[in-house]
């Protein structure tokens, strides 16, 4: 087996099979992984029928476990943008602002999904 456990799921998300990343994470497990539950998190927001609500409980649980985590504030905030809902994913941005004072990616991805929200008249729009 690999090392990292979360290595086939984390293919399966980066090839965009979503169902087989779920399927794979609720094989594993992990619940008590930051990671895990941030990846499950991902993989349901994503699939062609998205769980907003359960992906929400997993990003909820990532934080809970590690509430640093960059990942997690990241795709919460932007869960809470799909959602409509500008001052939830501003707090995950000033949360995300002291995970990574001196910038990282996911700061700056949220950044400007925020921006794009806002331009377009508070509604969630994917990156192009």
């Amino acid at each position: 087996p690999a090392a990292n456990p979360l290595v086939v799921a984390r293919a399966q998300i980066k090839a965009k099979q979503w169902d087989k990343a779920v399927a794979e994470l609720q094989r594993l497990g992990l619940q008590a992984d930051a990671d895990w539950n941030n990846l499950m998190g991902f993989a349901l927001r994503k699939k062609a029928a998205p769980d907003l609500a359960a992906a929400e409980r997993h990003y909820d649980a990532a934080l809970r476990i590690k509430p640093d985590h960059r990942g997690a504030l990241e795709y919460a905030g932007e869960l809470h943008l799909i959602k409509g809902d500008l001052p939830r994913a501003e707090q995950r941005l000033a949360a995300l602002q002291k995970a990574c004072p001196s910038g990282c990616e996911e700061l700056a991805d949220l950044k400007e999904d925020i921006g794009r929200f806002k331009a377009n008249g508070n509604k969630f729009v994917a990156q192009p």
